[in-house]
């Protein structure tokens, strides 16, 4: 009897699970300090890159920039140095008594007329390079580009007009070659930039005044 009730009674069947994780060895990184490592890594790979691709831009811009001045003052010496043989020729025709020059001399009058075609050809190469004559008459005196000699009272004029050019001058790009040598008027109005436009008018006020 009591072999039959031990041979009907189920049998344990139970087993113990293990639910722990398994464990790393020590000092191993986990997977995510791994991942985050190299997520830093790559940022800090990206960081470089877009700062040296801005160096690189910078740099290219610089040299494009050089470059530039460098085609457009390269005969910016060479030029100051020709414009001392214009202001020569210039004067040679000056120098000419304005009698003699209208007495109808062959000689002389092809003697003018070639010293004046000189000039003007001198003139119109170095335009072709980029040299701009500054003729300032009745403009507003610009210190970059002007050079005041001297004051004329003129009260019918705004004040730092020029009135008179001494000697013109040159510039070459954005640069000067040589200031212009001018006159300009002393005592008149203030030279407005931009005169304001008049506004709508304010009924109101006009009563109230």
């Amino acid at each position: 009897m009591s072999g039959e009730h031990q041979k009907d009674q189920p049998a344990d069947d139970s087993f113990e699970f293990n639910d722990e994780m398994p464990q790393s060895e020590p000092g191993a990184e986990s997977d995510f300090e791994v991942l985050t490592k190299l997520m830093a890594e790559n940022e800090d790979l990206r960081d470089r890159a877009l700062r040296i691709a801005a160096e690189m831009e910078n740099l290219r811009r610089r040299t494009a920039r050089d470059v530039h001045d460098a085609r457009s003052y390269a005969i910016a010496n060479f030029a100051r140095d020709m414009l001392s043989v214009s202001d020569n020729l210039r004067r040679a025709i000056e120098a000419v008594p304005a009698e003699a020059a209208a007495s109808g001399d062959a000689g002389l009058k092809g003697l003018i007329e070639g010293v004046e075609m000189t000039e003007r050809s001198m003139l119109g190469a170095l335009e072709r390079h980029g040299v701009k004559k500054l003729d300032p008459q009745g403009e507003k005196f610009d210190p970059n580009f002007h050079q005041a000699m001297f004051e004329v009272p003129n009260p019918d004029l705004p004040a730092n007009t020029v009135t008179q050019v001494v000697q013109p001058g040159y510039s070459i790009g954005d640069r000067v070659l040589r200031p212009a040598m001018v006159g300009v008027s002393k005592g008149g109005p203030k030279a407005v930039a931009n005169a304001a436009e008049p506004g709508p008018v304010n009924e109101q006020a006009e009563k109230d005044a």
